[in-house]
């Protein structure tokens, strides 16, 4: 069973960056979707963008232009680069990863991180 992990959260201004990752303890190679969530305090968990084994891309519209996702299947990794980042992404960052039903949206795997947290500062 796949076990993730994130790393890189942390307090930034207003208008900075921050690089989240998410490192598999096994192979994420026939995940066919990672994804990244967040949650901010007093809110439901909301996707923030999307990628597939075949390098799809996803976002919400909220961080359309200011986020990029990557994932490395060889190093297991995947990453959120975040730019121009404002109060509103404050929240914890949740790495994510499915194994669908081919042909479907039945999730057969569908695995969580504990989270890293994200504040920004105005």
């Amino acid at each position: 069973q796949v076990q993730l992990v994130e790393s890189g959260g942390g307090l930034v201004q207003a208008g900075g960056s921050l690089s989240l990752s998410c490192a598999a303890s096994g192979s994420i190679f026939s995940m066919d979707v990672m994804a990244w969530y967040r949650q901010a305090p007093g809110k439901q968990r909301e996707l923030v963008a999307t990628i597939t084994d075949g390098g799809r891309t996803n976002y919400a519209d909220s961080v359309k232009g200011r986020f990029t996702v990557s994932r490395d299947n060889a190093k297991n990794t995947m990453s959120l680069q975040m730019n121009s980042l404002n109060a509103e992404d404050t929240a914890v960052y949740y790495c994510n990863a499915q194994l669908h039903r081919p042909g479907t949206s039945v999730r057969l795997l569908d695995v969580w991180g504990q989270g890293t947290l994200v504040t920004v500062s105005s």
